[in-house]
């Protein structure tokens, strides 16, 4: 079998699969979780088959006209490098990893059919986004990820939350779809074709006319879907849905979407020095703010989901320098530590009943009941905080050290201010990713008061998960030395001044983030208040969806007043309840768009009914009134019709004669 048809069947089989998950998996449910499961590991396969044949070295390209348009062709293209090669392997392990885990993690939720379907189209469409080498084909399954995330986010419809944020999730990422699609065709426009390829080599060329407001067009779509300043709203609402659904959005689909579109075509950034400085700025805010913002949250999920965006920052910043090879490293590195996090999180939430840290705080045990998830979780929290020699150390160092080289002026290839805004940016958020980390780790490990409950043991498939994704956490980042040959061939070795910069940094974020949780726990009371709040279901997914829809912290049978121990509130101060919020940007956003447009509705629904309505019916008045009129003669009596008709006689005849005399 040729290496096009393999790459072919890596994304159509997780079609397939969905496809028959929503035909079958209501009338045969003995075929739904073989039918989730099956088609990820062999696309997963495929994947693999793949990156062994293309082999980090020539790209492989096949193409065929789809249709004539008469213009500007679209054609279902292939363009697989040692990029699209070692993506579509992070997707594949990633989305198998989460088919796996939810086997056991939703085992008895009603609705896990169109479920698992929903996740096996969202791998498809990500692996249809990779691999693609048309920008319109690619554009598909862009817009697929959305409509499934929307449902897979609202998955618990049942719960306010998880609405209201499949339709953020949905709207603000549209927000940024839009302009992203007239870049598009502005793109295709100069280039006269959809084909990357040619893309590629009409900007070599010097061919594209308006190269500064086609990457901002296009940066506004990769700010929704990869969650951008700011454009990042969507994501920690997001986390009303499933944690493996969570899972899957930040480590390998969606989020990593829009920074897989920029690396690949990056030289159509690069053609703008003012874009890329835009681009370095929208990362470092990205940076700083969402690590911030995740040292106040309370909410576990939250807290990764902030993070998320903080690492995306890194690959943006990565990219705002010239470097694609530092991105997709901490892409690859950050989905498989990431994806553990998650799954890790899910298996905490099961045994704790409650997504609170501040009650988790507030127990003891807890890690002896889920000693795969305290392990496994620390190795991926040391790799997130850049601790070496785990995987997001090397990877993170590769960001840093680009940013460094450009700053420097050792390289063309992005402005010396893109490197210092990156970098700076950077290493402060360094500081507060070990600090984020470390809180987290304490106060969901670390707690001190009643018995953590006994839910009982988590289902094998949740677990063994947690340690197959612990390989790469711990490992991956050691490959550095061989992903120049799959990459553009820049070398990744870390860099010494920032290594030690970054991991220094780290280190007091970690150690003073423990110093004050030691400080804060020594003062804290540990007592229960507040309202009782039950959890009599331990199912996963149903705690899950209690925990999301309860708005006090809960565990057991009590619901707890905020964790005064908190560190984070100690070392942000009166920071501390902006950064809970987002630092208030929803709030900004209801202000300059979500009230202007309940306005023009109001003011449109008024003008129809005021104006519109009113002429409507001063129209119909007029033969309203006639048609009563003529209503009134019809009396049914056949005495007054005789008598009206020989009336009417006699003045025609009247009429006649008066007519003739005249004549």
């Amino acid at each position: 079998m040729t290496t096009t048809t393999l790459a072919v069947l890596v994304p159509l089989l997780p079609f397939l699969g969905a496809a028959a998950g929503l035909l079958l998996g209501r009338t045969v449910p003995g075929y739904v979780r073989p039918l989730a499961v099956l088609p990820s590991l062999t696309a997963l396969v495929l994947a693999v088959l793949v990156a062994v044949r293309q082999g980090g070295g020539q790209a492989i390209n096949a193409a065929t006209e789809l249709t004539p348009t008469g213009s500007v062709p679209i054609e279902l293209a292939l363009h697989i490098d040692g990029f699209a090669a070692l993506v579509a392997v992070l997707v594949g392990v990633v989305a198998s990893c989460v088919q796996i885990y939810s086997t056991g993690y939703l085992r008895d939720d009603p609705r896990y059919p169109s479920y698992a379907a929903l996740i096996s189209l969202f791998t498809s469409a990500m692996l249809l986004v990779v691999y693609s080498g048309d920008l319109i084909v690619l554009l598909v399954g862009w817009e697929v990820m959305g409509i499934c995330s929307y449902f897979l986010v609202g998955h618990y419809w049942e719960t306010p939350e998880a609405r209201a944020a499949s339709i953020k999730a949905f709207l603000v990422t549209k927000l940024g779809d839009v302009p992203f699609l007239i870049g598009l065709f502005a793109l295709a426009t100069d280039a006269g074709s959809f084909r990357i390829t040619t893309v590629l080599g009409t900007v070599a060329s010097g061919g594209l006319h308006h190269p500064t407001l086609i990457a901002l067009l296009l940066l506004a779509g990769v700010a929704g879907k990869s969650a951008l300043f700011p454009l990042h709203t969507w994501l920690p609402d997001a986390m009303a849905g499933p944690t493996p659904v969570s899972a899957l959005i930040h480590a390998a689909t969606m989020v990593a979407a829009g920074i897989y579109f920029v690396a690949r075509l990056l030289p159509v950034f690069q053609a703008s020095s003012a874009a890329m400085v835009v681009l370095a700025v929208m990362a470092a805010v990205t940076m700083a703010g969402s690590a911030l913002a995740a040292l106040a949250q309370d909410d576990i999920k939250r807290v990764l989901a902030y993070s998320t965006i903080g690492q995306l920052g890194y690959m943006a910043g990565a990219l705002a320098v010239g470097d694609r090879s530092a991105a997709v490293f901490h892409l690859l590195s950050h989905g498989a530590f990431k994806a553990l996090l998650f799954l890790a999180a899910g298996v905490i939430i099961h045994a704790s009943g409650t997504n609170s840290l501040a009650v988790m705080s507030r127990m003891t045990g807890l890690r002896s009941r889920v000693p795969d998830a305290y392990w496994t979780m620390t190795v991926a929290l040391l790799a997130l905080a850049a601790i070496p020699p785990f995987s997001g150390f090397f990877s993170k160092e590769a960001v840093l050290g680009a940013a460094e080289h450009v700053a420097t002026g050792h390289t063309e290839h992005a402005p010396g201010s893109a490197g210092w805004i990156v970098l700076v940016a950077g290493l402060v958020t360094a500081v507060l990713t070990a600090a984020y980390a470390t809180r987290l780790w304490l106060l969901a490990f670390h707690g001190r008061g009643v018995k953590a409950p006994d839910h009982g043991k988590e289902p094998r498939s949740m677990t063994v998960v947690l340690w197959v994704l612990a390989v790469p956490s711990l490992a991956f980042g050691l490959a550095y030395g061989r992903l120049p040959d799959w990459f553009d061939g820049r070398d990744l070795t870390p860099v010494l001044t920032t290594s030690v910069l970054g991991t220094g940094l780290a280190l007091v974020g970690g150690i003073v983030t423990y110093g004050a949780w030691r400080h804060t726990t020594a003062l804290a009371p540990r007592v229960p208040m507040g309202a009782v709040v039950a959890h009599p279901d331990a199912e996963p997914a149903r705690v899950e969806a209690e925990a999301i829809a309860s708005h006090a912290p809960t565990f057991g049978d009590v619901a707890y007043a905020p964790d005064p121990a908190d560190p984070g509130r100690l070392l942000l101060g009166p920071l501390h309840r902006h950064a809970a919020v987002g630092f208030h940007l929803d709030a900004v956003y209801h202000v300059l768009f979500v009230r202007p447009v309940q306005a023009g509705a109001a003011l449109v629904r008024f003008l129809d009914r005021e104006v519109v309505d009113t002429y409507v019916r001063g129209a119909a008045a007029l033969p309203r009134l006639l048609g009563a009129a003529v209503r009134r003669a019809q009396t049914g009596n056949v005495q007054t019709y005789v008598s009206a008709l020989l009336a009417g006689t006699v003045v025609l005849v009247v009429a006649a004669l008066l007519v003739a005399t005249g004549a």
